[in-house]
């Protein structure tokens, strides 16, 4: 209670009651704002002095309060998202540095509220550290599939975030960008970190290939693009051997040409997407995504890629390698823990001498073995990104509380899932997902902690969501708090790892910059 705002929040629950929805009420420049939950669709309420020009930035129904103030309800769409974004500063997409940072994939968009949970929970566990958020995250892929907009993504990620009550630092993913039109799409909106991914140019035919293959694949690179030359190449790695921390890196010439004829195109394609990106003029991160290939990054590589994209004045906050084993989507990790841990020590090293910069773990759902050895080998210095578990914690809740639609979508996904599973990197076997008809209804939430049953419900979300989504958003919205829970007790395991390791140091919510990176303006002239 202030003189500019004579109601607190004791009064303003007094006066609404179960109509206003108590984690959500912030004051702010005059103003209180919170989530009324009295209609069947939820609105956003602005409480302020009559006469604000701020009454005038959102759309909705204005009724006189008392003592010269009005109330206006909002519904809570893009506009309003816009405004509440402009009103509530913390809202609006920022920078996030070299701050410990964790992206959470809501394909429904009615999971940020449990996020926000999970998180909370985790830091107060861990006083004096800091995870800060990326809750609006989906790449166009996943955008096609739940038939959703950049925008859409936004919006429902900036009232869930409003409804939990989170007030420090967001960001916001425009994950796995392919084009220039994907970057404009997001950049619209008000994305703040632009993950590139040039896995389609990434020639993974190099591994194992005969050398004569190697040299021909080398001269059809888009040298001119990459501003280099054979003898550039030639001069500026072959024949060296780098030390990095306990790391040894031999540049011999084989090394160096499959480096190069592997990642030389995808490097063109992320400078190219970079200076789109750049010549925007926002304020915004980038991120190279090479983990959604079929072979592993080696060090040199990584070594490779680091060194030309700095070469082409390209300048990054987070890189996602390709790691040996597999990380598949929503199971644990699949591999040697000990070749895992020696494969990112050695990529951690290279990203603190070279960046520094944080090494970004992509497929990061579930792999509960990995947290501990990755958050160990990069000393905080990561990102962690998440996704289609949410949608998995979604369905638990429908196995629960209405197990006919589960059955629904459980048969419908064991039919999809052949076709469906084509775009991903997973290894489940549809013939040991039992037919719906050979489970109880007690037996069904079990299936999600099952391999093979998580993967071919995973994959199949975009498909089964064409079908069932009004009826699943339907159940979700009736038990809101069990969905909730589930999510808060399912991410807490994800995140706990990574509070405890968050670099000492930083204030709660204030990212710290990284070293050389420029955020805005023209590219830099290659070296």
């Amino acid at each position: 209670m202030t003189e500019a705002f004579p109601f607190s929040a004791a009064d303003l629950q007094a006066q609404f009651g179960q109509k206003l929805i108590p984690s959500s009420i912030v004051v702010h420049n005059g103003a209180a704002f919170w989530v009324d939950a009295s209609a069947p669709t939820r609105r956003l309420a602005l409480l302020v002095r009559a006469g604000d020009p701020m009454l005038d930035t959102f759309r909705g129904e204005a009724t006189g309060f008392r003592d010269g103030f009005t109330l206006k309800l909002c519904h809570m769409d893009h506009g309003n998202a816009r405004a509440v974004r402009n009103a509530l500063p913390w809202l609006k997409p920022g920078l996030l540095g070299l701050a410990t940072s964790a992206g959470f994939g809501d394909r429904l968009g009615m999971a940020t509220p449990g996020h926000v949970r999970a998180l909370k929970r985790a830091l107060a566990e861990a006083p004096g550290k800091t995870i800060l958020p990326i809750f609006a995250q989906q790449s166009i892929r996943e955008m096609v599939r739940t038939n959703r907009s950049a925008e859409d993504v936004l919006t429902d990620a900036t009232f869930g975030t409003f409804q939990a009550g989170w007030t420090q630092t967001v960001g916001a993913d425009a994950d796995h960008l392919k084009t220039p039109e994907d970057i404009d799409a997001c950049a619209a909106v008000g994305y703040s970190f632009y993950t590139f991914d040039p896995g389609a140019y990434v020639d993974g035919e190099v591994d194992g290939t005969a050398a004569a293959m190697v040299q021909r694949k080398l001269d059809a690179l888009p040298w001119d693009e990459l501003q280099s030359s054979r003898g550039d190449l030639q001069r500026l790695y072959i024949g060296k051997t780098v030390r990095i921390e306990d790391l040894e890196i031999v540049l011999d010439e084989p090394a160096v040409l499959r480096a190069a004829a592997k990642y030389g195109a995808a490097v063109a394609h992320v400078a190219k997407m970079y200076r789109h990106l750049m010549a925007k003029r926002i304020s915004c991160e980038v991120e190279v995504s090479l983990d959604e290939t079929e072979t592993p990054t080696s060090h040199a590589e990584h070594y490779y890629v680091a060194s030309e994209l700095k070469r082409l004045g390209v300048s990054w906050v987070s890189l996602a390698t390709r790691s040996v084993g597999r990380f598949e989507k929503g199971v644990d990790y699949i591999g040697d823990l000990e070749e895992l841990r020696v494969d990112v020590e050695g990529h951690a090293a290279i990203a603190r001498e070279l960046g520094p910069y944080k090494l970004s773990l992509h497929s990061g759902s579930d792999k509960f073995s990995v947290y501990p050895l990755f958050v160990a080998a990069t000393r905080g210095l990561v990102h962690l990104k998440t996704a289609g578990t949410s949608y998995l914690e979604a369905l638990r809740v429908i196995a629960r509380m209405e197990p006919r639609l589960f059955r629904e979508i459980l048969a419908f996904a064991r039919g999809r899932y052949a076709e469906d599973r084509a775009s991903y990197h997973v290894s489940a076997d549809v013939s040991r997902v039992p037919a719906p008809s050979a489970l109880t209804d007690q037996q069904l939430p079990a299936l999600l902690e099952d391999f093979d049953a998580r993967e071919v419900l995973h994959v199949t979300f975009g498909s089964s969501l064409a079908s069932f989504e009004p009826r699943l958003k339907a159940i979700l919205q009736a038990n809101e708090e069990a969905y909730a829970e589930g999510l808060e007790r399912h991410f807490y395991r994800h995140l706990v790892p990574f509070a405890v390791y968050a670099p000492a140091g930083e204030q709660h919510g204030e990212p710290r910059p990284y070293a050389g990176g420029r955020r805005a303006g023209p590219a830099e002239p290659s070296i």
